[in-house]
This record gives C-alpha cells, sequence and structure tokens, in this order.
C-alpha cells in the first residue's frame, strides 16, 4: 500500500501530439452559412486568382504511385490515421468553407510516391509532414520520417514496393517537431540500429544543435496544457466533413500513434557545415529560432536542389501557435531565409518538408523572397505601428499586407495569420501588458462577466440584442458579448446555443484551418461538453526513454502546490539504478530544486528504482503489482516524509474547460 501510494505520486506529464485514441463520436450539428457568411466567403473569389492551376500541376508532377486513402493502423488494430477520411475534397467550394482554404485542403489532399528530381523522392499524405528520400552510395537517406512508426513504415514500404527495397544509410531531422521525428523506428528497427552499432558501423543521424533537449523540453513540461489547446487548434473532435475538419493548413492534420527518437550522431553546430553522407554531398545550413528552435535547412550541390525545410512553406507560418509555445522572433525568421538566397548560387528545384515543391530558379527566389518579406513585412509593420502607441489589437485591426505578398497563396492565412502573428511580435517586445492601466490588472473572466451582465440589463436583455447582431453578421461582437454571459451563466441554454451557432459562422468564413477548427471545437463543447481524448501512454515509451531525466523532474517541480508546501524545509532522494544517476530533490519556500548528485546529508528518505521500470508502469506495459514486487524498489529512511513530500504534488489536469469557466 505504501508503495502504492509512493508510485502514485511521480506522475509522467502527457505530451502533445505523442499518443491519442480516435475521434469521439459526436452528435453535434453544425448549421449552415449565413447568408452573411456565404457574401463574404463569395468575396474570396475576388481577392484571389482561383484560375492559376499551378499549384496542382506541382503538386501533382512526378507522381509515381498514387497512395491508397486504406486506414493505416498499429499493432493492436487502432486505426492511426485514415486518408480516405478527406475523399469528400471534391468540386467546388461549399458554402461552409473559405473558398481559400478549401483550395489549399484539396492540394493537401493529392497524396502518393513522387520524384522530385532523378535521385531525390517524396512522400505526402501519408502524415502531416513530408519524408524525403534521397539515393546515396548504399540506399536512402531519409529526411523527416514522419510523426509515427505506424505512418513511417507504411511510407517507406509504399516507397519500396515502387522503387525497390532499399536500405536506410542515413537520417535527416530537419528540426524539433514531432512530424519531423516521430516516426525514426518506422523506418529502422532497433534491431537493425544495435546490428549496426556492433557491427562499428553505426546509421549516422544529422540534426541541428539542440535538437533532443528542444523536442522534448515544451512538451514535458507545458505537455497537459498544449495537449488539451492542441485539441482545438487541430480540431482533434470534430468530424472530417464540409462543416466539420478539412484542414491543417501544413497538411491534413497531426497523426497520433506511436512516437520515437534517435539521438543524433552527427550535430550541426556551425551556420554552414558542408559533408558527404554516404556519398552525397550535402551543404547544411543552421537556422535556430524560426520555425523551431532548432532547425536546419541543406542544399544538395550535385542536384542543384534545396530543402527548405519548414523555414518556407506554402503558408504564412506561425510566429505564435494557438496550442501555445515560445513565440518566434520574425526578425530573425525573415533573416535566415534572406540568408539561405544569399548562400543559393544555383538552384533548380525547392522541396520542404510540408507541401509541394517548386522548380525553376526564378520561381523558386521569388517564393523564398515574398515569404521572406512577409514575416520581416509584419514585423516592421508592427513595430511602426507599436512606436505610435497603437495596441496589440488595434495593430492587428490595422496592417494589411501590401498586394505583392496578399495575392501569392503561399502567403495566405491557412496556418499562421497577419493578425495574430502581429500581436505575436508585439508580445516578442513588450509582452501581454499594452500600457493601459485598465489592462494591468482585470477581473478573471467569471467575476467580470457576471459585472457585464449585470450592466448591460441581465440575460435576457443581452441574448435578444444578440440576436439583433448575430442576424446583421456581426459575428466577433456577438461573440464577446456572450462570452461574458456564458461565464456568467454556464448553464444558460440559449446563451451557449447562440454563441454555438456564433463560433459557426465564424469558422465557416476563416480562411485559417487552424482559426476554424477552434471555433468550430468552441461549438461542439458549448453543446456537448468538454471533448475528452484519451491518451495511450504506450505509444510514447519509445520516446520517453531517450529523454534525459532532469526534463522529467522539471514538470515534476511544476507540480508543487505552493498551499501545500507552505512552510516546508524539506529533502528526498531518487536513485535511478539502470540510469546510475541520482537526485536530491528538495522543497523550500514552496519551490522544488533538483540537483544531480547532489548534497544528500540533509536528506530524510530515499525512494530507489529504475527509471525504465517507471517509464514502463506509468505507460501500461508493466502493472501496479508488478512494479510494487520488484526487487529495483526499495524506501531507505522515512517512509511517512516521503509520501508527505509526494503529497505536495498535484497531477495536472488535460480536460480542463476553455469556453467555459
Amino acid at each position: 500500500m505504501i508503495k502504492n501510494k509512493i508510485l502514485a505520486g511521480l506522475i509522467v506529464p502527457s505530451a502533445l501530439f505523442l499518443a491519442a485514441c480516435d475521434r469521439p463520436a459526436t452528435e453535434h450539428q453544425p448549421g449552415a452559412a449565413s447568408e452573411h457568411t456565404i457574401e463574404k466567403n463569395q468575396q474570396v473569389y475576388e481577392e484571389l486568382d482561383f484560375g492559376n492551376q499551378e499549384d496542382f500541376d506541382n503538386a501533382r508532377k512526378g507522381l509515381i504511385a498514387e497512395a491508397p486513402g486504406t486506414a493505416i493502423k498499429n499493432s493492436a488494430g487502432r486505426t492511426v490515421y485514415y486518408p480516405g477520411a478527406y475523399d469528400f475534397l471534391q468540386g467546388d467550394s461549399p458554402d461552409t468553407v473559405n473558398p481559400s482554404l478549401w483550395r489549399q485542403a484539396k492540394l493537401n489532399n493529392i497524396r502518393g510516391l513522387f520524384q522530385v528530381q532523378e535521385g531525390i523522392y517524396q512522400l505526402r499524405g501519408f502524415d502531416l509532414a513530408n519524408m524525403t528520400l534521397i539515393d546515396s552510395d548504399n540506399g536512402w537517406i531519409v529526411v523527416d520520417p514522419l510523426t509515427t512508426t505506424e505512418t513511417a513504415s507504411a511510407a517507406l514500404a509504399f516507397a519500396r514496393e515502387h522503387l525497390g527495397n532499399k536500405a536506410v544509410t542515413a537520417i535527416v531531422f530537419t528540426h524539433s517537431h514531432p512530424d519531423h521525428f516521430g516516426g525514426a523506428l518506422g523506418v529502422i528497427s532497433k534491431e537493425s540500429l544495435a546490428a549496426r552499432e556492433a557491427a562499428g558501423n553505426p546509421l549516422q543521424v544529422i540534426a541541428p544543435s539542440g535538437f533532443v533537449e528542444e523536442s522534448v523540453s515544451e512538451v514535458i513540461i507545458a505537455g497537459p496544457a498544449m495537449t488539451r489547446r492542441g485539441v482545438y487548434m487541430y480540431g482533434q473532435a470534430l468530424e472530417r466533413s464540409t462543416t466539420g475538419h478539412v484542414d491543417s493548413g501544413l497538411g491534413k492534420q497531426p497523426v497520433f500513434g506511436s512516437i520515437s527518437i534517435l539521438p543524433p550522431t552527427i550535430d550541426i553546430t556551425q551556420p554552414k557545415e558542408q559533408m558527404k553522407i554516404d556519398g552525397v554531398d550535402m551543404v547544411f545550413l543552421n537556422m535556430p529560432g524560426s520555425e523551431a528552435p532548432a532547425e536546419l535547412t541543406f542544399y544538395l550541390p550535385e542536384h542543384k536542389a534545396y530543402c527548405g525545410a519548414e523555414v518556407t512553406s506554402r503558408t504564412l507560418h506561425n510566429l505564435y501557435t494557438l496550442r501555445g509555445a515560445k513565440v518566434r522572433d520574425g526578425l530573425r525568421w525573415s533573416t535566415h531565409i534572406n540568408n539561405s538566397i544569399t548562400e543559393l548560387k544555383e538552384i533548380e528545384t525547392y522541396f520542404g518538408s510540408h507541401h509541394w515543391p517548386i522548380w525553376g530558379a526564378d520561381k523558386i527566389v521569388e517564393f523564398m523572397e515574398k515569404q521572406r518579406d512577409v514575416y520581416r513585412f509584419i514585423h516592421d509593420q508592427t513595430l511602426q505601428l507599436a512606436n505610435k502607441g497603437f495596441t496589440p489589437k488595434e495593430i492587428a485591426e490595422m496592417i494589411k499586407l501590401p498586394k505583392s505578398l496578399s495575392e501569392v497563396f503561399y502567403n495566405r492565412d491557412y496556418y499562421g495569420t497577419v493578425r495574430h502573428n502581429s500581436k505575436a511580435v508585439y508580445q516578442h517586445y513588450f509582452g501581454w501588458y499594452d500600457a493601459n492601466p485598465a489592462h494591468l490588472n482585470p477581473l478573471p473572466p467569471t467575476e467580470s462577466g457576471k459585472r457585464y451582465v449585470e450592466f448591460m440589463g441581465g440575460a435576457d436583455a443581452i441574448i435578444e440584442k444578440a440576436k439583433q447582431y448575430y442576424d446583421k453578421g456581426e459575428y466577433r461582437w456577438v461573440a464577446e458579448v456572450l462570452n461574458h454571459l456564458v461565464f456568467a451563466e454556464p448553464n444558460n441554454t440559449a446563451a451557449a446555443e447562440l454563441l454555438s451557432a456564433t463560433y459557426q459562422q465564424l469558422a465557416f468564413q476563416s480562411e485559417s484551418a487552424p482559426w476554424r477548427d477552434v471555433y468550430l471545437t468552441a461549438s461542439l463543447e458549448l453543446e456537448n461538453g468538454t471533448s475528452t481524448i484519451a491518451l495511450d501512454k504506450k505509444d510514447t515509451l519509445d520516446l520517453l526513454n531517450n529523454v534525459p531525466t532532469e526534463q522529467f523532474l522539471k514538470a515534476m517541480a511544476t507540480q508543487v502546490n505552493a498551499e501545500k508546501a507552505e512552510g516546508v524545509n524539506q529533502s528526498i532522494k531518487l536513485v535511478f539504478t539502470d540510469t546510475n544517476e541520482s537526485f536530491v530533490l528538495s522543497v523550500k519556500n514552496s519551490v522544488m530544486h533538483y540537483e544531480l548528485d547532489g548534497d544528500d546529508s540533509n536528506v530524510s528518505a530515499t525512494l530507489t528504482l529504475t527509471l525504465r521500470e517507471l517509464l514502463n508502469y506509468q505507460v501500461g506495459i508493466t502493472g501496479m503489482k508488478d512494479m510494487v514486487l520488484s526487487d529495483n524498489l526499495s524506501v531507505e529512511g522515512s517512509t511517512v516524509d516521503l509520501l508527505k513530500f509526494l503529497s505536495r504534488l498535484d497531477p495536472s489536469l488535460s480536460n480542463f474547460n476553455i469556453v467555459q469557466p
């Protein structure tokens, strides 16, 4: 019993995009587009050249074989990804989808094995990202092996079916986001890795400096909140339909299955590094702090081909991502793109970690220059307006891209948006405070909501006025007003239903796929309650086994309940016998500190176990009984003190409310 309580206190945080069950069934039925939404969507046709089919030609160019729409399943038979769910993306855009987003969704639905040029192939549509194969002396260099072992394995098997059974000779991780490394063990097995190691020929794994730490730092420490917010950003609980999720902007959707990671054998630390990988000359350009904290691009001189990773994409990207992350530096991002233009003297082919390639030097340079300038424009114009005293909300309303940047499809708001990116630039320089004292210490949503309702004449009056504005198509204002009422009176069904309908119209108008998913998920939860997404932690084991122990301790420190720890000054020791690590954990001033091989003179209890067994227990590979009876777990010193220490840790929540109190 004592051991049960001890283990219950050691919680491995959930990680964003690592594993999840299929979308839950729902009776939520979005309504039809209003006349105002139809009119606004029709205006999009006047802004953009929908007759230009060049993107569709490029997206289909080099097709060797179209990928099947059948479900990709894991070893237990659960569907990891079902591309056939998007077969409704046919013909002209319906009234319930922004025409520009519909176009992007159709492009992202062109899936299969493609020859980019001789010796370079891409697998697109098997996952959110692309997997690239480069012919080398003894097989293939694999670039970005997707999110999960299941999708990576399926993609590589499809390539081998059509190109031959070549070996994987090296892996390149372009950056530190899971859709670019999580499927590593789907393209090469642990047994093959071990055999190569034993033969003195270890697999070359190339990644930007800081790759491992950056890959896991955010999702371990902030995992529960990011997971919950990710449900909104990616429409995980939504139907795949013309009134539901249609696309993610970068690709169809994040994929949820078994995720892995491999430690790099070659770190790219310099701004530019040239090397030969299994007979292939590669020039790596280090670009940290652009789209990811650790990121690289590379040039293949013999092919005159450039991989832009995710530094450039066929969409405006995020300076701030709605799931939550560190704000990205738009000026630095723009500078990285400019540096790559300067470095690339001869280029005939561009390909990226998402979307489809570009051919022709002039078109590639134009694309890169306009991607460079869209981030620079948002950065510079945000500062220009901020330095005149305008606030983030005002700037987001004022800033407009010039036609030379806004009329090209690859700078449209499919993923990031000009509005929320300008706010990110403001946040990067000035933080959350806009200098207005009324915003310095406002009441929390529920308390302010109650007062707003009182000031506006009560719930019935608010709903009546909100309906009038709804009928005029003033959906942004209706959402702002009704949000106060829902937080003041969460059981007010009429308010929730009208706000739900309002979010639907905002979704149907949105060019941004994440904005659409956020609005529709909010609508769903207002009607049906919180979307519960169960995580299968078994799928995370191959990742967690490669996470530095310090990352788990950082996460544990964020679970300290300040009130329970008030006045406490206590230390315990954790000993992990398999990693030969010991940490002294101490709580003082309601803060938990940890120190590797720290001074244990004041330790009142020591818990000894294996880190691997703890992880196996957490992800469900071994049960409580096996863990409790294990010879690898023991307590020395005061068990009471150990239990008290662990009782001050509160587990995180991953299903908290967002659109309701």
